[in-house]
């Protein structure tokens, strides 16, 4: 029996973690978190009997409290509460699905009561990579990647020597605004940002996917995941989804790792490896796919990509303000308060205002963060 925590229950990878958890009995759910949804995150209670959940708002805590009162399940809030369920005793990996920087401080800890971490919130590697990364080695944690990019590079170092990585290839569907110009994306809405062509995924992900952000954040991940340079990561857009990512070594020998786009295949990866078991589910059919296209990647449209390169070479707190002045462009998109080509331009607004500071401890990463959404509110 394995013990699962998962910060992020009620998201697009929590669901999906359940999910994989009703098709294998022994995974048993010890403890969930959730932002304010309530009504679903009973539902997962009822259903799986965790003995720990936390709920950010204090005031949905509370009511969440009454609404299941005639169950034995402790009820928390706040960051405090993330942290007891990301260190709960019995658990035994820590699904950190949480959106946002929120999901630090709960995954520190958790490695540091050495738990390992099935990492689906990219902006921990992405703002405190300098920080989790080392500790993770210190405590000998797993830190097992589930962004299905990243999990197909894992996958594809199986049983391979890191240090003859040539380079890593991140594949990107390019998302539903691949072939247009900036002209184009002026009139963009956010429904039609939210049309992704493959993948399923929560609404902020999936606006970044549009902008190409969400793979400069990938970028970022990497570098820390696999210890490789900035030179080292190449993208390549690659619009059926079918390669979800790939590592050429130093022999130019290419090992890639394919499939249907279909989340829960990273997530049971990352939960039960380095075993791998049966995922109900469709087959890719290389009959009926019949051709598999490459095309490099628009970074004079999609600037949040080239900067997201330049973001990550400065190091430091530069990442930290790339993301979080992406956090509230995009929250701010999905308000319709500002136009789509605005995302980007408010987060290399954010980035040249800054004064970079050399690895910058949790507290300065949380303080930028505010300092960054302040700027950003204080103009638009």
């Amino acid at each position: 029996m394995k013990n699962i925590v998962i910060l992020g229950s009620t998201g697009s990878i929590g669901t999906q973690t359940l999910e994989v958890a009703r098709e294998n009995p022994d995974l048993n759910i010890v403890a969930l978190a959730a932002f304010s949804n309530i009504f679903l995150l009973e539902k997962q209670i009822r259903e799986f009997n965790p003995e720990i959940v936390c709920v950010w708002d204090a005031d949905k805590s509370r009511e969440l409290s009454e609404n299941i009162k005639d169950t034995n399940v402790k009820v928390v809030s706040g960051m405090d509460g993330l942290i007891e369920c990301a260190t709960w005793d019995k658990g035994h990996i820590v699904v950190t699905a949480i959106v946002g920087m929120i999901g630090i401080r709960p995954t520190i800890e958790a490695i540091k009561n050495k738990k390992n971490i099935a990492l689906a919130n990219k902006e921990t590697l992405v703002t405190a990579g300098h920080i989790i990364m080392p500790l993770a080695k210190e405590m000998g944690v797993h830190i097992l990647p589930v962004d299905s990019e990243h999990s197909a590079v894992f996958q594809s170092l199986n049983g391979e020597k890191q240090e003859q990585i040539d380079k890593i290839i991140l594949t990107a569907s390019g998302g539903p605004f691949r072939g247009k110009t900036k002209d184009e994306l002026k009139v963009m809405k956010v429904e039609d940002a939210l049309k992704h062509p493959n993948w399923s995924m929560g609404r902020k992900i999936t606006i970044d996917s549009s902008t190409l952000v969400n793979k400069g954040l990938e970028v970022i991940e990497a570098r820390w995941l696999f210890d490789v340079s900035f030179d080292q990561v190449q993208v390549v857009i690659q619009p059926q989804s079918v390669i979800h990512s790939m590592v050429q070594f130093l022999d130019g020998g290419i090992m890639a790792q394919l499939g249907t786009p279909d989340m829960k295949l990273p997530i049971q990866y990352a939960l039960f490896y380095p075993d791998r078991r049966n995922l109900p589910g469709e087959r890719l059919d290389f009959y009926k796919l019949k051709q598999i296209t490459f095309e490099e990647p628009d970074f004079d449209t999609f600037t949040g990509l080239k900067l997201a390169y330049e973001v990550g070479r400065a190091g430091g707190s530069m990442p930290t303000v790339f993301n979080a002045a992406n956090e509230i462009a995009v929250a701010k998109f999905l308000n319709r308060e500002i136009q789509y080509l605005q995302i980007p331009e408010i987060i290399e607004y954010a980035v040249r205002e800054h004064k970079n500071i050399p690895n910058p401890s949790v507290s300065e990463i949380l303080d930028i963060e505010k300092a960054t959404y302040d700027l950003i509110e204080s103009r638009w």
